[in-house]
């Protein structure tokens, strides 16, 4: 395949790229609720020919190019879901559903994924082996969406797996290159202080569990600072903290929350009992009790090497050396973890950020959006990455 003919095609979808990601913005689906989504991508998917186009699950789509000649299979993913939030831009395209909106840049994947299956559905008899496009429910709301999919089987005998996210934080024209690990693991928990309420002004006769957890916040911070290496990627955070009723009463309980973040699974195994002996300490000292549920997120996105370096290559090829980065490792969390455990595969970044634009607001803020330009980019890796993975 040319360089001139694929440029040719994506100039030619370039337009659809941009009014896909439109209609995805004005009408924002949240996890296990994208209905109108998903058929929206089943028929547009359906119209381009030459694609097999299935709904593995209730909420997701995939659609088979199988070429003309036999060879690999590459998968290649979009996230299509939004978030709970108002927003709060002004642009004559903003969501039509009150407290939902993308706020991520789904919306700008499922419009990439839809081009790049437009282009090469006219290119059957290009293809050498198969190309699926997983289109996936449910990343940002866990269990995710993702292994549903690969326990529906859309995995089954793909060789290599791709996906890309365009990031508001990444200057326009860049792409983000990941060797290893990529994204980390989210888990979270849940505790619960029991002490003994009472009258503010006899704090004697109370067992005071807002006295108690601050305690315990305060030493948790302690599992990350003095009982793990310091070159460990680890992150406790407490993002919830809540207890009493009014000013003058002690609370009889306090609910904490929060989330661990790490590149290694080991530390499900040794976060949990460094956790609880400290929950333990503090509240036998004081008279108190506790309740603690520690919840296993996603694994950790890990990309594969060799995977990663067609992408580089691709990116090279396409934009020079110039146009490559290599951010370091993110702490935020990706079910696309669920792909990876069937066949090689990378994760990379789309710089999407525009000062000029005033595109400068972070990913899930009410005025987060990221610069259209940038989704010609993935296209772009996407249709140049197939030739290279499917020889």
């Amino acid at each position: 395949m040319s360089t001139l003919t694929l440029n040719s095609a994506i100039e030619g979808v370039r337009e659809d790229v941009i009014n896909w990601r439109r209609h995805f913005h004005q009408y924002p689906e949240l996890s296990y609720h994208e209905a109108k989504t998903s058929q929206f991508v089943y028929e547009t998917l359906e119209s381009f020919g030459n694609l097999e186009v299935t709904r593995p699950t209730e909420y997701s789509v995939m659609a088979r190019l199988i070429g003309s000649q036999p060879g690999k299979t590459l998968g290649i993913r979009a996230d299509m879901d939004a978030l709970p939030i108002e927003e709060e831009n002004s642009f004559n395209f903003i969501s039509q559903t009150p407290g939902v909106m993308h706020a991520c840049g789904h919306d700008g994947h499922t419009a990439m994924l839809l081009g790049t299956a437009k282009i090469l559905s006219g290119m059957k008899d290009h293809i050498k082996g198969e190309v699926r496009f997983f289109f996936q429910h449910a990343e940002e709301y866990f269990p995710g969406g993702a292994q549903e999919m690969v326990d529906a089987g859309v995995m089954d005998g793909v060789d290599y797996v791709i996906a890309a996210h365009l990031i508001s934080t990444l200057e326009f024209g860049k792409i983000g290159i990941l060797y290893g690990p990529a994204m980390a693991a989210p888990d979270g928990f849940h505790i619960t202080i029991k002490g003994k309420g009472g009258h503010g002004s006899a704090p004697h006769e109370t067992i005071d569990s807002i006295a108690i957890g601050a305690q315990v916040v305060t030493n948790l911070q302690h599992i990350v600072s003095r009982n793990t290496d310091p070159l460990d990627n680890l992150v406790l955070s407490i993002g919830k903290f809540v207890g009493g009723e009014a000013a003058n009463v002690i609370a009889n309980s306090v609910e904490i929350s929060g989330t661990v973040r790490s590149f290694d699974l080991k530390f499900r195994d040794s976060m949990p009992v460094l956790m609880e002996r400290v929950l333990k300490g503090i509240t036998e000292a004081h008279g108190a009790s506790y309740e603690f549920e520690y919840l296993c997120g996603y694994r950790p996105v890990i990309n594969n090497d060799e995977v990663t370096k067609v992408i580089e290559d691709t990116v090279r090829e396409i934009y020079g050396d110039e146009a490559i980065d290599f951010p370091k490792p993110q702490m935020a969390a990706e079910d696309f973890s669920a792909f990876q455990q069937k066949a090689p595969s990378s994760y990379f970044i789309i710089g999407a950020g525009n000062k000029e634009k005033g595109i400068v607001y972070p990913h899930h803020h009410p005025r987060f959006t990221f610069d259209e330009d940038a989704m010609e980019y993935g296209v772009k890796i996407f249709t140049n990455a197939v030739f290279k993975f499917l020889l």
